[in-house]
Protein backbone atom coordinates (compact mmCIF):
# COMPACT_ATOMS: atom_id res chain seq x y z
CA UNK A 1 0.00 0.00 0.00
CA UNK A 2 1.37 3.33 -0.98
CA UNK A 3 0.03 5.07 2.13
CA UNK A 4 2.31 3.02 4.33
CA UNK A 5 5.40 3.62 2.22
CA UNK A 6 7.51 6.23 3.99
CA UNK A 7 8.99 7.51 0.69
CA UNK A 8 5.47 8.45 -0.52
CA UNK A 9 4.71 10.56 2.54
CA UNK A 10 6.31 13.88 1.52
CA UNK A 11 4.26 14.22 -1.71
CA UNK A 12 1.13 13.12 0.17
CA UNK A 13 1.80 15.66 2.93
CA UNK A 14 2.36 18.35 0.28
CA UNK A 15 -0.89 17.59 -1.46
CA UNK A 16 -2.64 17.32 1.91
CA UNK A 17 -1.41 20.83 2.79
CA UNK A 18 -2.38 22.23 -0.64
CA UNK A 19 -5.82 20.63 -0.48
CA UNK A 20 -6.30 21.85 3.08
CA UNK A 21 -5.27 25.38 2.16
CA UNK A 22 -7.53 25.45 -0.92
CA UNK A 23 -10.48 24.13 1.08
CA UNK A 24 -9.70 26.57 3.89
CA UNK A 25 -9.56 29.46 1.41
CA UNK A 26 -12.83 28.41 -0.27
CA UNK A 27 -14.62 27.96 3.05
CA UNK A 28 -13.26 31.14 4.67
CA UNK A 29 -13.66 33.43 1.65
CA UNK A 30 -16.79 32.06 -0.04
CA UNK A 31 -18.87 29.71 2.11
CA UNK A 32 -18.65 31.45 5.50
CA UNK A 33 -19.42 34.96 4.15
CA UNK A 34 -22.40 33.62 2.24
CA UNK A 35 -23.62 31.71 5.29
CA UNK A 36 -23.02 34.77 7.47
CA UNK A 37 -24.91 36.89 4.96
CA UNK A 38 -27.82 34.46 5.01
CA UNK A 39 -27.75 34.41 8.82
CA UNK A 40 -27.53 38.20 8.95
CA UNK A 41 -30.38 38.46 6.41
CA UNK A 42 -32.48 36.10 8.45
CA UNK A 43 -31.68 38.05 11.62
CA UNK A 44 -32.63 41.30 9.87
CA UNK A 45 -35.87 39.70 8.64
CA UNK A 46 -36.65 38.42 12.15
CA UNK A 47 -35.94 41.87 13.64
CA UNK A 48 -38.10 43.49 10.97
CA UNK A 49 -40.93 40.99 11.61
CA UNK A 50 -40.69 41.57 15.36
CA UNK A 51 -40.81 45.33 14.86
CA UNK A 52 -43.83 44.96 12.55
CA UNK A 53 -45.52 42.67 15.06
CA UNK A 54 -44.86 45.21 17.81
CA UNK A 55 -46.36 48.00 15.66
CA UNK A 56 -49.37 45.84 14.83
CA UNK A 57 -49.82 45.00 18.51
CA UNK A 58 -49.65 48.69 19.43
CA UNK A 59 -52.15 49.52 16.65
CA UNK A 60 -54.41 46.70 17.81
CA UNK A 61 -54.23 47.85 21.43
CA UNK A 62 -55.05 51.39 20.32
CA UNK A 63 -57.96 50.15 18.19
CA UNK A 64 -59.27 48.04 21.08
CA UNK A 65 -59.04 51.03 23.43
CA UNK A 66 -60.89 53.23 20.93
CA UNK A 67 -63.49 50.50 20.43
CA UNK A 68 -64.04 50.15 24.17
CA UNK A 69 -64.29 53.92 24.52
CA UNK A 70 -66.81 54.11 21.69
CA UNK A 71 -68.72 51.18 23.17
CA UNK A 72 -68.82 52.88 26.58
CA UNK A 73 -70.05 56.11 24.98
CA UNK A 74 -72.69 54.19 23.03
CA UNK A 75 -73.84 52.43 26.19
CA UNK A 76 -74.04 55.76 27.99
CA UNK A 77 -76.05 57.29 25.16
CA UNK A 78 -78.32 54.24 25.03
CA UNK A 79 -78.93 54.43 28.77
CA UNK A 80 -79.64 58.16 28.46
CA UNK A 81 -82.09 57.58 25.62
CA UNK A 82 -83.74 54.73 27.52
CA UNK A 83 -84.06 56.89 30.65
CA UNK A 84 -85.44 59.80 28.63
CA UNK A 85 -87.94 57.52 26.89
CA UNK A 86 -88.90 55.88 30.19
CA UNK A 87 -89.44 59.28 31.82
CA UNK A 88 -91.45 60.49 28.84
CA UNK A 89 -93.63 57.36 28.88
CA UNK A 90 -94.09 57.61 32.65
CA UNK A 91 -95.18 61.24 32.26
CA UNK A 92 -97.66 60.26 29.54
CA UNK A 93 -98.96 57.37 31.65
CA UNK A 94 -99.35 59.64 34.67
CA UNK A 95 -101.14 62.23 32.53
CA UNK A 96 -103.50 59.58 31.11
CA UNK A 97 -104.01 58.09 34.58
CA UNK A 98 -104.95 61.46 36.07
CA UNK A 99 -107.25 62.14 33.11
CA UNK A 100 -108.92 58.75 33.55
CA UNK A 101 -109.13 59.27 37.32
CA UNK A 102 -110.90 62.58 36.69
CA UNK A 103 -113.29 61.02 34.18
CA UNK A 104 -113.97 58.09 36.48
CA UNK A 105 -114.51 60.47 39.41
CA UNK A 106 -117.06 62.40 37.33
CA UNK A 107 -118.79 59.18 36.28
CA UNK A 108 -118.82 57.92 39.87
CA UNK A 109 -120.28 61.23 41.09
CA UNK A 110 -122.92 61.10 38.35
CA UNK A 111 -123.68 57.48 39.20
CA UNK A 112 -123.99 58.33 42.91
CA UNK A 113 -126.39 61.16 42.07
CA UNK A 114 -128.41 58.81 39.89
CA UNK A 115 -128.42 56.19 42.66
CA UNK A 116 -129.48 58.79 45.22
CA UNK A 117 -132.26 60.01 42.92
CA UNK A 118 -133.40 56.45 42.27
CA UNK A 119 -133.25 55.69 45.99
CA UNK A 120 -135.28 58.78 46.84
CA UNK A 121 -137.79 57.88 44.15
CA UNK A 122 -137.91 54.29 45.39
CA UNK A 123 -138.43 55.45 48.99
CA UNK A 124 -141.23 57.74 47.81
CA UNK A 125 -142.74 54.84 45.91
CA UNK A 126 -142.45 52.68 48.98
CA UNK A 127 -144.49 55.18 51.00
CA UNK A 128 -147.13 55.33 48.28
CA UNK A 129 -147.07 51.57 47.96
CA UNK A 130 -147.28 51.12 51.73
CA UNK A 131 -150.24 53.50 51.80
CA UNK A 132 -152.02 51.55 49.06
CA UNK A 133 -151.26 48.19 50.70
CA UNK A 134 -152.40 49.45 54.11
CA UNK A 135 -155.66 50.76 52.62
CA UNK A 136 -156.26 47.44 50.84
CA UNK A 137 -155.53 45.39 53.97
CA UNK A 138 -157.85 47.49 56.11
CA UNK A 139 -160.54 47.28 53.44
CA UNK A 140 -160.27 43.51 53.22
CA UNK A 141 -160.09 42.95 56.96
CA UNK A 142 -162.80 45.35 58.01
CA UNK A 143 -164.82 45.52 54.88
CA UNK A 144 -164.90 49.31 54.99
CA UNK A 145 -163.17 51.54 52.54
CA UNK A 146 -160.36 53.75 53.76
CA UNK A 147 -159.40 56.96 52.04
CA UNK A 148 -155.95 57.32 50.71
CA UNK A 149 -155.31 60.36 52.94
CA UNK A 150 -156.23 58.41 56.09
CA UNK A 151 -154.02 55.49 55.04
CA UNK A 152 -151.12 57.91 54.35
CA UNK A 153 -151.52 59.41 57.84
CA UNK A 154 -151.46 55.95 59.40
CA UNK A 155 -148.33 54.91 57.43
CA UNK A 156 -146.57 58.19 58.30
CA UNK A 157 -147.43 57.66 61.95
CA UNK A 158 -146.09 54.07 61.79
CA UNK A 159 -142.84 55.20 60.14
CA UNK A 160 -142.33 57.85 62.79
CA UNK A 161 -142.06 55.13 65.50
Amino acid sequence: MPQLDVNAWPPQLFWLAVTFLVLYFIISKIVIPRTGGVIAGRQNQIDSDLASAQRFKADTDKAVAEYEKALAEARGKAQGIAKETRDKLNAEVDKERSKLDGELGEKIAAAEKAIQATRSKALASVSDLATDIAADIVSQLTGTSVTKADAAKAVAKAQGN
